[in-house]
This record gives C-alpha cells, structure tokens and sequence, in this order.
C-alpha cells in the first residue's frame, strides 16, 4: 500500500464544510431538522459540518456497510438504525462518500418507511464514475475520480480514518 497525492487538505475540507453549512442553513430556513449520521466515515464531517450550521438539529444514527476492503459486496446490511420517531420530520442524511449509490439508496429507503416529511442528502464526496444504481444526492462537498480514498473519516480496513486530509490509497 502506498500513499499517493492529497486530493483535499484539512484547509480546502474546512472551507468546503464551512460553505455546505451556509447552503443548508438556508435552504432549511430556521426549521428543525434531524441529522442521521452514517457510521463511521461521516463522523468528522458531519461533526463539522452540524457545528458550522445555526439550523436547530437533533442526531441520530444509522450503520449501513457495504464494503470488505476496497471492494463493493453488493449488498447492504445495517447493524443500526435511528433510534428516534423520525415521522412528519425533515431529514438530512450525513453521508462521507456516494460510490456505487447502493449504499445511499438502502438508507434513504430505510428512513422513507419510518415515514419523514422529506429525506435530504449531503455528502462529502461523490464519485459518479462507479454509481450502479441511481441516486443523485441533494448536496456535494466534492466530486471526485473513481479512485480509492481514505482519511478524514473514510477508511481501508479500518485504518487511516484519522488522517486530516484526503488521500488516494494505492494497493
């Protein structure tokens, strides 16, 4: 494995946070909102992105993994969802990276059946060179390559989460 170029700096993600917070708190003009946060990979980012915003916001969680490595399985398993009653409310689904879609497409179906107002999708980095399925989120930190990316959140194997930046990983 080898470390290759930064795509993003710490510098360039807190700006681009600091922007997508300032295009959510107006398009949600002042109403409450719930953030359902995707574990893990979207810790960081939406921990930034939740403190940058003046928008009234409850937290839940939801774990849905797709992945073993670097590759896709296919299918989706969740090993949490919301805890809270997410009927009649507006929802903001926190996601670190939209690949292939399925992933984004099992949890906003997940939370359609617990019956929101509306369902909302931010996501740090879009890759649409390896969607499989369509899903077009709402908003976008960055779009990048079909190349394979860990830090600020996103992982190989569990590993690399904590670096401040983004970096292509080379295996």
């Amino acid at each position: 494995m080898k470390m290759n170029e930064v795509l993003y700096n710490a510098a360039a993600i807190a700006d681009r946070v600091q922007e997508l917070a300032k295009e959510l708190d107006v398009a949600f003009d002042g109403s409450s909102i719930v953030a359902v946060v995707a574990l893990k990979g979207a810790m960081p980012f939406a921990m930034d992105l939740i403190r940058s915003m003046k928008t009234p916001i409850a937290v839940e969680l939801i774990r849905a993994k797709s992945y073993l490595g670097r590759e896709s399985t296919g299918e989706v398993e969740f090993s949490l969802l919301p805890e809270g009653d997410l009927t009649g409310k507006t929802v903001l689904v926190i996601e670190d990276i939209l690949d292939t879609g399925r992933t984004a497409r099992a949890i906003y179906g997940a939370l359609l059946i617990q019956n929101p107002q509306r369902v909302h999708v931010v996501t740090l980095l879009d890759k649409p060179a390896r969607r499989e399925v369509e899903f077009q989120p709402d908003w976008v930190g960055f779009s990048i390559e079909n190349v394979f990316v860990v830090g600020y959140g996103l992982d190989y194997d569990e590993a690399y989460r904590q670096l401040p930046d983004i970096r292509v990983l080379e295996l």
